[in-house]
């Protein structure tokens, strides 16, 4: 296998990088780590010491050199950050060179767009699996399992919620991307109501659920995702009657409140430049550096904590004539596996979609990993990397 990442030195990329290149992995022959940071991917490939990878300093506005470097490569994986704009860009190059493309996820807007594009990626004989994160991805998976233990669908609603154990940081930790959680708090969503999408305010759907430690009793809320635009227009699920799929999500009480301060200060307009001194500066790079900077000056003071991720997916419609519900769930837990990884969960599916696609004849055509992947060689995968999952089936009648 014969990979590209562009971005791989980023937070997400070099977590793939890692999975790709250990011993839970196989068939990597060539790694090409491409990013705009010569200092990030010197200490990358440093601390790998693998001599299945190489280095490329690229700007990715350069289609010439980009398209140069995807040219002749089994794979691009796109771990460029969504919010950077260069989705559309780099998905282009791909087709243009008929290099197949992978992506952690575009919130939903340039997922819509590149699915958009199938017909042609067929026509044109080239493969892209779109978000194959933990949320998008892995969360698809999920729904796949549920869809295909029912014969027909009502619903499906999908969650996750994060929990950290310990002593409460004084300082903010983002749980991924500043720009993807701004994002998920200032934006409004599309989720799939009532047999069609509909748009709903930043912050609103709020739901209690009472979960087994350490979550316990939790409040989520609608957020911008992809699967609710993809997942129940996919073949197995949109055929079965589904009414109704949302996108649900739970950070911690004081990290959910960070966030919301931060959206009602203005940050929301993460895109929206603020001219400062003759200079013009986007909230979102102003946060972002102003975090890190925090970030680096107080590393001491940030304690240890176990952190704790659940993934859901919760089913109702009818299996065998009776009415049943059925919740696959996937629990991240701390182990020592995952200490070398910025978000384990994330950069580690990334990693499994990718081999995963390589190992069988490429599919033509711009799809969902839900309509890709077989469900249980993908859990295989998960399991393989500590993830546990449960999945439960119950008439109503038992709930």
């Amino acid at each position: 296998m014969h990979i590209v990442i562009l971005g791989g030195a980023g937070l997400m990329g070099s977590g793939s990088v890692r999975d790709l290149l250990s011993e839970l992995s196989g068939g990597v022959t060539r790694l090409v780590i491409a990013d705009t940071s010569r200092e990030r991917m010197q200490q990358l490939h440093a601390a790998l010491a693998d001599p299945r990878t190489e280095t490329v300093e690229l700007d990715v506005t350069n289609a010439e050199q980009t398209m140069a470097l995807l040219r002749g490569a089994d794979l691009c994986i796109n771990a460029v950050p969504t919010f950077a704009g260069f989705q559309m860009d780099i998905f282009g190059y791909c087709l243009a060179v008929g290099c197949p493309y992978v992506d952690y996820g575009g919130m939903g807007v340039y997922t819509v767009r590149q699915k958009a594009e199938h017909e042609e990626w067929v026509r044109r004989g080239a493969t892209a699996v779109l978000g194959l994160g933990a949320d998008p991805g892995m969360s698809n998976m999920l729904c796949r399992a549920v869809a295909d233990r029912l014969d027909s669908i009502d619903r499906i609603n999908l969650y996750w919620a994060a929990s950290a154990v310990g002593e409460e940081s004084p300082v903010l930790v983002p749980p991924y991307s500043v720009s993807t959680v701004l994002g998920e708090y200032a934006n409004p969503s599309q989720q799939f109501l009532d047999g069609e999408l509909r748009q709903v305010p930043a912050l609103s759907g709020s739901e209690f659920l009472d979960l087994p430690p350490p979550w316990g009793r939790r409040e989520f809320m609608y957020s911008q995702h992809s699967e609710p635009l993809t997942v129940p227009f996919s073949a197995g699920i949109a055929d079965k009657g589904i009414k109704e799929f949302t996108w649900k999500l739970s950070l911690p009480e004081r990290e959910n409140e960070a966030w919301i301060g931060l959206v009602k200060a203005g940050f929301g307009d993460y895109d929206d430049p603020l001219h400062i001194a003759g200079v013009d500066i986007k909230p979102v790079d102003y946060l972002q550096s102003l975090i890190q900077r925090n970030l680096d000056r107080n590393r001491e003071r940030i304690p240890d904590q176990e952190g704790y991720e659940i993934h859901f997916a919760r089913g109702q419609g009818v299996s065998g004539g009776l009415p049943t519900r059925v919740t696959c769930t996937v629990y991240a837990e701390p182990d020592p596996l995952y200490e070398a990884y910025n978000d384990a969960a994330t950069s580690m599916n990334v990693s499994i979609g990718a081999q995963l696609l390589l190992r069988a004849p490429l599919r033509p055509g711009v799809w969902g990993p839900e309509e890709y992947f077989p469900v249980e060689d993908y859990f295989a995968e998960l399991r393989k990397r500590k993830f546990r999952i449960d999945i439960t089936t119950k008439t109503l009648e038992q709930l």
